[in-house]
């Protein structure tokens, strides 16, 4: 392996309380000058917050370096014919959607575009539905997904992520989502593009065995899996096999062969 990408949520940290090891391993991943991105299905905030959490972790990151859904999904819809979008994501991430032609909060008419992302506490009944109701609108309005992450580790306990409102969106109106973030193969590939080596050069760490290993897999890359954030042993029961298992980032060193 020449390259790496890490998840941030569960690898790095979970919610606001660093991981044992990663700022150092993060270290010596620079120290040996490997290509590394942060791609992440967080979408909750912006990569300029992402960065000042990582620094807070005695990590450091630089925005271009972090890949998100929501920079994924913004991309992705400047090269589409002209439209309205409808966002459903935190205010911390909205920065990255500048420059779109956005419906106002309130509307349930008028979307070309409607984006899923992460609420947390903030979704209920009447947002879900004010989504169902722009999509049932417009039978051509295009239903997209902030990754497919079905839940995270929070800080206290497993919560929902987004994969679970898009598929209730999904089946309330015959649509399928175009997913913008793991575990779309797209998404993985943009990032290997980035760091300019061959999928298969590439190892991804997560803590998601579907969104992470999987996904990577697919998309030609090798996948590990970390035994912290969302994981479960059962994960290694089922028909995903990682390519590596590691306890947790902090064994990385030790598991990862300098390329000559």
């Amino acid at each position: 392996m020449r390259g790496i990408l890490f998840d941030m949520d569960g690898v790095l940290y979970n919610s606001e309380e660093p991981i044992e090891g990663a700022a150092e391993t993060l270290a010596w991943v620079q120290r040996q000058a490997l290509p590394h991105l942060f791609v992440t299905n967080t979408t909750s905030r912006g990569r300029d917050v992402l960065v000042q959490k990582l620094s807070r972790f005695g990590i450091h990151a630089s925005r271009d370096r972090i890949r998100t859904p929501c920079v994924a999904a913004a991309d992705w819809l400047r090269h589409q014919p002209a439209g309205r979008t409808a966002l459903f994501v935190a205010p911390k991430a909205l920065s990255e959607f500048e420059g779109l032609d956005l419906l106002p909060d309130e509307a349930e008419t008028g979307a070309d575009y409607v984006v899923i992302g992460d609420l947390g506490d903030a979704w209920n009944y009447r947002i879900l539905n004010r989504a169902f109701r722009l999509l049932h609108a417009n039978p051509r309005a295009v239903l997209i997904a902030l990754g497919m992450t079905p839940f995270w580790h929070a800080h206290d306990g497993l919560r929902l992520d987004v994969a679970p409102f898009v598929a209730a969106l999904e089946h309330a109106t015959g649509r399928k989502a175009i997913v913008c973030g793991k575990p779309d193969k797209s998404f993985f590939l943009a990032a290997v593009e980035q760091l300019g080596l061959p999928a298969g050069e590439v190892l991804m760490i997560g803590d998601g065995i579907e969104t992470d290993v999987e996904g990577a897999q697919k998309a030609g890359l090798k996948g590990a899996l970390v035994r912290t954030g969302k994981f479960r042993p059962t994960d290694l029961e089922g028909t995903v096999v990682p390519d590596l298992v590691l306890n947790s980032i902090a064994d990385l060193p030790r598991n990862f062969e300098i390329p000559d």
